[in-house]
């Protein structure tokens, strides 16, 4: 005899071994039992989980002579013909798929016009019924709100939203759920039980997650990883090795690597993934999970019982977690879950997952909202570190943040800004002094840059102060070292040119446009005569409405 794959040599003979779907076992055997037995169900559910399996065990139950409290008893004539596929007036499958049209549904029609010349009742199972023509569907409708008492229709599809509800309000619909890991890892050990084939638990553990919640699945990989090492026990490293799956070990060198913003080692561990043969769509899959995990262990305090791994394994991650934020390790979940969808179909699949990796590594690389905040939290890492970052002052953090819409963000990321009172010993007002005297003069170029984002540096002081700065005219003094405020002496910038008037309101300007630029920043009033040459002359000197780039010599 040939041989069977285990998910159709193991498929289950009675409603006991079902597992995994126990609130529609329950409904279905207490239906035998009672006999109230409906006319039409529509089983719904993902791949692998049981459909088809219920609907020849409920079948063979409700033909059986001899049933035992609902389950068939597999003992009697209609049972053993049920089971060896010879009772063809009792079960009648259908393919939709291939017998999706009209024509197919009539010769049904004609069919059940005809009792079972044996057993209760003709079964028809059609599978994969979305898959019907709308025509189809309509020649099916009569037959299936009044068949004859004899007659059970039982529909199954992966996608019941593509069943019209004109056919699933005739129906009895049950929902069947993704099949815990730790049901299917029991069920795969009691079957190699039974092959008499020794396997880790460990290995076979893994093979239940790779089953997505499908027993079908998990059977079939199971199948393969007892084919490739016959005769030798099914550890681990030979499932890895079969499924082309990724050990724990790999994903946190690549998770540290993206930590560490290393974009060399990240790249060579996917390097020498892909020269493993290694599936890229179940490797970013899996390090999606691996990320989500780490998450979990962040935003839950009881995360660390949700996850399913060895103690030194959750040690590990727990380690990973203490790495990074949540707020980042939530780009980076986006990041790879897009990666995910795009690489099933993309042709360079390596391509896209070194881009992913990279963008990980490099947050600069993104302007989202997320990618800013990540390389804020690089900044201050560097800045606590002592590592100047002198390329970058507030006004480029909030030249990005004001990008994305926001208002009035706090940035600290100057040079010095990693000191703290604690930390030095010395006063706030005494770090504050020593802050301004260490902070570097704002050259030429960035007192142009200034004046181009002057509409931002208003807009982060409140109401008033905000609508006087916006009256004012911009521009260099006189030896292009500092700003100066620029009104006409007219009726409406008297109130404005009095607040300004105020030494201490200037230097609480000068030193909060210090604050956001970073920059020393000398900053002066001027007041003008109202005529009209000289308002001409102020609107031609107008730095800040100045909006195309600027090349500096």
């Amino acid at each position: 005899m040939s041989y069977m794959a285990l998910y159709r040599k193991w498929r289950p003979d009675s409603f006991e071994e079902v597992k995994g779907q126990d609130h529609i076992v329950t409904t279905l055997k207490n239906q035998i039992v009672n006999n109230r037995i409906g006319h039409a169900f529509l089983f719904c559910g993902t791949r692998g989980t049981g459909k088809t399996s219920i609907a020849k065990l409920f079948a063979k139950a409700v033909n059986c002579e001899h049933p035992i409290d609902g389950s068939p008893c597999n003992t009697c004539s209609r049972c053993l013909a049920i089971a060896e596929g010879t009772a063809i007036d009792n079960v009648i499958e259908i393919d939709a798929a291939s017998n999706n049209g009209v024509d197919n549904i009539r010769q049904i029609r004609e069919e059940v016009q005809y009792p079972p010349t044996e057993g209760k009742y003709k079964v028809y199972i059609i599978d994969e019924v979305h898959m019907l023509s709308p025509g189809a569907f309509n020649a099916l409708l009569k037959t299936l709100e009044e068949p004859p008492s004899y007659v059970i229709f039982i529909l199954a599809t992966t996608e019941s939203h593509k069943i019209p509800i004109t056919i699933s309000s005739r129906c009895q619909k049950y929902d069947f759920r993704r099949i815990p890991v730790k049901t299917i890892s029991d069920r795969l050990m009691t079957l190699l039980e039974r092959e008499q084939i020794e396997a880790e638990k460990e290995a076979v553990d893994y093979i239940a997650k790779a089953g997505d919640g499908s027993m079908r699945d998990a059977l079939s990989i199971l199948d393969q990883c007892i084919a490739f090492n016959l005769g030798q026990k099914l550890t681990y490293e030979k499932t890895l090795e079969t499924i082309g799956a990724v050990d724990i070990d790999v994903f946190a060198k690549l998770f540290e690597c993206v930590a560490d913003r290393n974009v060399a080692g990240a790249i060579d561990l996917v390097d020498e993934i892909i020269w493993q043969g290694r599936e890229l769509g179940r490797f970013v899959s899996e390090f999606t999970w691996f990320m989500r995990n780490i998450l979990l262990l962040q935003v839950s305090p009881e995360g660390d019982q949700k996850l399913d791994m060895t103690a030194e394994n959750l040690q590990r991650i727990r380690a990973l977690a203490d790495r990074t934020e949540p707020d980042t390790l939530m780009r980076y979940i986006s990041v790879f879950s897009e990666t995910s969808a795009n690489i099933r179909y993309a042709t360079q699949k390596r391509v896209v997952l070194e881009l992913a990796v990279i963008k990980l590594c490099k947050p600069e690389m993104e302007t989202d909202y997320s990618a800013i905040l990540d390389r804020l939290r690089v900044l201050e890492q560097k800045l606590e570190q002592g590592i100047p970052e002198p390329s970058v002052s507030r006004l480029d953090i909030q030249k990005m943040i004001a990008e994305m819409g926001m208002q009035n963000p706090v940035i600290r990321t100057t040079e010095t800004d990693g000191m703290r009172p604690e930390s030095t010993g010395q006063t706030e007002t005494e770090l504050t002094e020593r802050l301004r005297r260490e902070m570097p003069e704002a050259d030429y170029q960035e007192l142009m840059e200034f004046i181009e984002q002057w509409d931002m540096i208003a807009g982060s002081y409140q109401h008033i102060t905000r609508s006087f700065l916006l009256k004012a005219k911009i521009n260099l003094d006189d030896d292009q070292k500092g700003l100066l405020l620029t009104y006409t002496d007219c009726e409406e910038n008297k109130r404005a040119i009095e607040y300004f008037k105020d030494k201490e309101r200037m230097q609480t300007l000068q030193d909060k446009i210090e604050e956001i630029t970073g920059r020393k920043t000398r900053i002066a009033l001027r007041v003008v005569s109202n005529d009209e040459n000289t308002r001409q002359q102020i609107e031609r000197n107008d730095l800040s409405k100045v909006r195309f780039k600027i090349d500096y010599k």
